[in-house]
């Protein structure tokens, strides 16, 4: 193929998937994987033939993608605030499937029901709230009000959630998810002294989720780990032989010490934390470092010979879920060969 293309080992992807839920069942959570990072049908398909209970996704376009290919348990894990017209795609999509929303204030739960109208009685809600990624969610000493405010409006509310998005770090996943375990655990209890069903406790990423709680948590919802990407590898939550996708690129210009290809930010996306060296990583070149990305160029410096002009590589992007949203298939390989193409169903749902 031409490159820049990405491509996915399916042996390595059923692998991870496996291992996931295998992970999960043992520790008796449910597995509810986040479909934002790959978008594709049949990973979808492939990880509730594994296990899983069902969907999560980031937006009402995502929702409509797989609803219309043919998944019938989603959760929206966003705290929605609708308009009118997110409120009549919200209501197609639950014709057809069981759909979870979030809220995580009383406006919002108030906001959601006057635009849901009789249609609210289709949805099924959860509070969202803080567990220390200071993102969106309410604190859990309040979780109790909104969830409250949720019901006086005729929500049917069904538990809570969070993101333990802190736990992005090398030093903090275990404590991600410590406090993932206490704010899911307080906002329960919330919920329960004003008789209001907290039943599901969802939390989890796949940074953490080796964590999770079983105790408190009833269902986790990583995303990245059926493909790994950079930031997993140098977070040690995935080796080498666990990177399942990678953009494949061309040597166009090589000189001492450096070498450039054919693949920039337009494919493997810009985005590159503090603990990642570099803006991707070159798993089969040890000693190499993307030290600066272009639009369409990555320049690459080594500390060995540089590959020859012409020569391809693979280059694992910092953060997989941009990279999957910035093209239209991914292609699929088993040995190195391609045998499958699969098209990224949900790419730029992002409303």
């Amino acid at each position: 193929m031409d490159t820049p293309h990405v491509a996915v080992d399916r042996t390595v992807l059923r692998r991870n998937i496996d291992a996931m839920a295998t992970a999960t069942r043992d520790a008796g959570l449910d597995l509810r994987p986040h479909a934002k990072t790959h978008k594709c049908a049949e990973i979808g398909r492939m990880q509730l033939d594994a296990g899983a209970v069902g969907l999560t996704v980031a937006t009402i376009g995502e929702a409509q993608a797989f609803a219309a290919a043919g998944f019938d348990d989603l959760f929206i894990a966003y705290p929605l605030y609708l308009s009118g017209d997110k409120a009549r795609r919200l209501t197609e999509v639950a014709g057809t499937a069981s759909v979870r929303v979030a809220v995580d204030s009383v406006e919002g739960a108030v906001a959601m029901a006057d635009a849901l109208g009789d249609a609210r009685d289709r949805l099924e809600v959860l509070v969202e709230v803080d567990s220390g990624h200071h993102r969106t969610g309410i604190a859990p000493a309040r979780a109790g009000e909104v969830a409250q405010a949720a019901v006086d409006v005729g929500l049917r509310v069904i538990g809570v959630f969070t993101f333990p998005g802190h736990g992005y770090s090398p030093d903090a996943r275990s404590l991600a998810a410590r406090q993932e375990r206490d704010a899911l655990a307080s906002a329960a209890d919330e919920l329960t002294a004003r008789g209001i069903d907290a039943g599901v406790r969802s939390g989890g990423s796949t940074p953490t989720v080796g964590f999770a709680d079983a105790d408190v948590l009833t269902e986790v919802r990583p995303g990245v780990y059926p493909f790994n990407d950079a930031q997993q590898h140098h977070l040690g939550r995935a080796g080498r032989d666990d990177l399942a996708l990678g953009v494949v690129a061309t040597v166009v210009q090589r000189g001492p010490g450096r070498f450039v290809l054919d693949a920039g930010s337009k494919v493997l996306g810009s985005e590159r934390p503090a603990y990642v060296d570099g803006h991707g990583m070159l798993p089969d070149h040890p000693g190499t470092t993307v030290v600066a990305l272009s639009e369409h160029h990555a320049t690459v410096e080594t500390t060995g010979t540089a590959p020859g002009l012409g020569s391809i590589v693979r280059v694992v992007p910092n953060h997989v879920c941009i990279t999957v949203n910035l093209v239209d298939e991914l292609v699929v390989t088993d040995g190195g060969v391609e045998v499958d193409r699969w098209r990224v169903i949900a790419r730029g749902a992002n409303a």
